[in-house]
Parts: C-alpha cells; sequence; structure tokens
C-alpha cells in the first residue's frame, strides 16, 4: 500500500537544528531555531512557570478531559491579556477562545474553521511570512495569495501593502501579524494599523490576526494595539494566540483560537462551530500548559512576577540588536544593518543572500535560515564582536 509513497525533504529549520548539533567547533553560533534562549544559550523555564508547576503537582486532583472549548478560566485569562481586563469587547461578550495545541494548533483550527463556515476563495498571507502558514492553509484546501511586505532591498514596503490590499476582493481573509512580525521583524505603526482598519472595512475583508509574540515588541499592551483596535471597529476577527514564547512552554503546545463577532448572539452561534472544528481534530485540548498559565495569570503577585520576567527577555533581545549594530559600526557597516535596530522581536531579517547565509554557516559555524532570518535570542553576547566580523567578511566577499 504505501509503495508509490516519495520520500520528501525535511524541515529546513530543522535540518539546520541537527547539523548544527552535528558541527564540532567551538565557536559556532545558532541563529536558527525560534526559540527564546538567555546569555548562557539555554532556554530556561521561567521561575512563574516552576512556582506555578509546585502548586498544581500539590493541588491538581483529575487528569479528565476539559472540553473541546479547554478550560474556562484559562480562556477567560487570556482573552483579557488579549483584549485589556476594560475591554467593551469582552464587556459585550463579543469573544469567544477555544484552547489549542499551540499556535499552530489555533491557525489549524482557523483554517478549517473558514473552510468549513466560510468557504473563503482566498488568503492573502505577507511575502515573506513565517512558512507554516502557507502549508497550515494550503492543507485545508484554501488559496493562498500573497501582498508585498519587505522589498528586494530589506525595505518594508507599507505603501505596496497598502495598495495590494485595496485590490483584494471582498469577502477574502487576510492574515495579518499583531507584533513581531515573523519572519522579518519588521511591524506596523499605530498609523499604519489605522490605515489597514479603514481598507479591511471600506472592503469587507476579514483579518486573521496571527499574534505569536505578545511582549516581545514594546510591551504587554502595546503589542496588543492593532488587534484591539480591529476588534473595537470591526464585527467579525479571527485571532490565533501562543503562549509558546512569552511563558517559554514551547512543549506544553498551548495556545487559543479566538473569535470576534458582532454581536453576543453572533458569538454564541460562532463558538459552537468552534467546539465542533475542535473535536474533529484533537477533540479535547492539553491541560498542563493552560494550568500553568490560569495559575499565573490568576495570582496577582505571580502575573507581576511573569510581566517582569517578559520584560526581561525583551530587553535582552533589544540590547542584543544594540550591541551587534554597535559592534558593526567599526566595521563601516552601521548604516547597512540598521534595520536590525528597526525590527522587533526574536527574529532579524537580515537582508543577506543563500551564497551569504552558506558562507557564514561553512567557515564560521553560524547558523540561520538562508532567506537570512537570524534569531537574535540566540545570539549571546560574548559572540557579538565574532558575528559582526563574520558579518563583515560575508558582505566585503559577496557584495
Amino acid at each position: 500500500m504505501f509503495e508509490h509513497i516519495p520520500r520528501v525533504p525535511g524541515d529546513a529549520i530543522l535540518g539546520l537544528i541537527e547539523a548544527f548539533k552535528n558541527d564540532p567547533r567551538s565557536r559556532k553560533i545558532d541563529l536558527g531555531v525560534g526559540v527564546y534562549r538567555d546569555d548562557k544559550g539555554n532556554t530556561p523555564i521561567l521561575p512563574t512557570v516552576k512556582d506555578a508547576e509546585r502548586y498544581l503537582v500539590e493541588h491538581e486532583t483529575t487528569k479528565s478531559y476539559i472540553g473541546s472549548h479547554g478550560a474556562a478560566d484559562y480562556g477567560n485569562l487570556v482573552l483579557s491579556l488579549v483584549f485589556g481586563a476594560d475591554s467593551e469587547v469582552l464587556a459585550k461578550q463579543r469573544a469567544s477562545l477555544t484552547q489549542s495545541p499551540g499556535g499552530t494548533g489555533a491557525l489549524r483550527l482557523a483554517a478549517d474553521f473558514l473552510r468549513t463556515n466560510l468557504s473563503p476563495r482566498r488568503i492573502w498571507i505577507s511575502d515573506p511570512t513565517w512558512p507554516n502558514h502557507i502549508g497550515i492553509f494550503s492543507a485545508a484546501g484554501i488559496e493562498i495569495k500573497r501582498y508585498p511586505y519587505v522589498d528586494d532591498q530589506n525595505r518594508f514596503v507599507f505603501d505596496l501593502m497598502l495598495e495590494a490590499l485595496h485590490q483584494i476582493p471582498e469577502g477574502d481573509i487576510v492574515l495579518l501579524h499583531a507584533c513581531c512580525h515573523n519572519p522579518t521583524g519588521y511591524d506596523l505603526s499605530r498609523e499604519q494599523w489605522q490605515a489597514v482598519l479603514e481598507v479591511l472595512r471600506e472592503r469587507r475583508l476579514l483579518p486573521l490576526i496571527d499574534m505569536a509574540y505578545q511582549g516581545f515588541g514594546h510591551g504587554l499592551d502595546e503589542d496588543a494595539y492593532g488587534v484591539r483596535l480591529l476588534a473595537d471597529n470591526l464585527d467579525a476577527m479571527i485571532i490565533t494566540f501562543s503562549c509558546s514564547k512569552n511563558f517559554g512552554i514551547y512543549n506544553e503546545r498551548t495556545g487559543a483560537f479566538i473569535l470576534v463577532a458582532g454581536n453576543k448572539e453572533e458569538m454564541l452561534n460562532i463558538r459552537s462551530q468552534a467546539a465542533i472544528t475542535a473535536r474533529e481534530n484533537y477533540s479535547n485540548p492539553p491541560a498542563h500548559g493552560a494550568s500553568v498559565v490560569s495559575h499565573v495569570l490568576g495570582n496577582d503577585a505571580l502575573r507581576q512576577q511573569w510581566v517582569s520576567e517578559v520584560t526581561e527577555m525583551r530587553q535582552r533581545i533589544r540590547s542584543l540588536r544594540e550591541q551587534l549594530v554597535n559592534a558593526l559600526d567599526a566595521h563601516g557597516l552601521r548604516e547597512r544593518f540598521s534595520c536590525v535596530l528597526e525590527q522587533n522581536g526574536m527574529f532579524s531579517y537580515l537582508g543577506l543572500s543563500p551564497e551569504q547565509v552558506d558562507y557564514l554557516r561553512d567557515e564560521y559555524g553560524i547558523y540561520m535560515v538562508r532567506s537570512g532570518r537570524a534569531s537574535m535570542a540566540g545570539l549571546r553576547s560574548e559572540q557579538v564582536e565574532d558575528m559582526a566580523a563574520a558579518l563583515a567578511d560575508a558582505v566585503k566577499k559577496f557584495d
């Protein structure tokens, strides 16, 4: 039965992980994998997460199913985190949350929900974007279209993006990144979010906001600005949310599929459909990560400590960006790589060619995706000077 099934290439990032692990060089640098790392190169467990897990070990009383929508306390606390405690959207009961296995699981729920209930003709995705966006929506049978986001000179081209949005047919879906755009790090300003809102409203387009990095850009509330603006001013939108990064619980697969409707009655209707979508995918989500998040967000002292932990991670990444650009100044490359300071979050689009990326890997043991996307959180302070010198060599050799 299986003889005809061909082998396909493995995931590029997983391949990078394996190649980095097998590289014997002591001064190698891993900028490929998209996880937060501290200055020792470790992906730490946040102290608040450890506190919550200790509490759960002592007080958890059951391992029973938690239902297709997930735990109610998790849903309420995450909705408050996304929309703000004083949100009119929440006060009017316009939002529904379905707990999902990570942000990727939330995206798959969104894709299946859309295909079943709206039969959209197309979803429009930024060029470039996280590659799995394309895989997920293609697998659900939704046609993929692209709108421009970064040009071949590594510049954020908002005017071209807005022009393209104006041409999208009514009823199509537009996928936007809430903050810390993956892979480029270029984000919309508040004025640009307002302009996008006006186009969405005028063209009657349905926004799907991927919110994987809340807190890693400018702050928990600041990074939610676009989501809250659209939810306050549109009758329908979808949000996919991840706790992997801001809680550091990557392997617990904890996320959320959020629907926003025009009123409470409409919300209850679509919420019933979301339960069926989840049921047909995996029935019930995993409980542990959501229990950790609920305990942290539901405890005032732990929540305050967690906010400090997120701030520390964000500031470390920002500091690394500044350190790298300052180190490049000595090589006359500050202006060439000033984009690093314009970008936000874990990733930076460095504007390197695939040949330069290969050269950095082969000559210096610096690993990153061939698009030139570097995970800034993988860089350690002690490696900044080596990184700057290697980039200068790659620029000199190929530019």
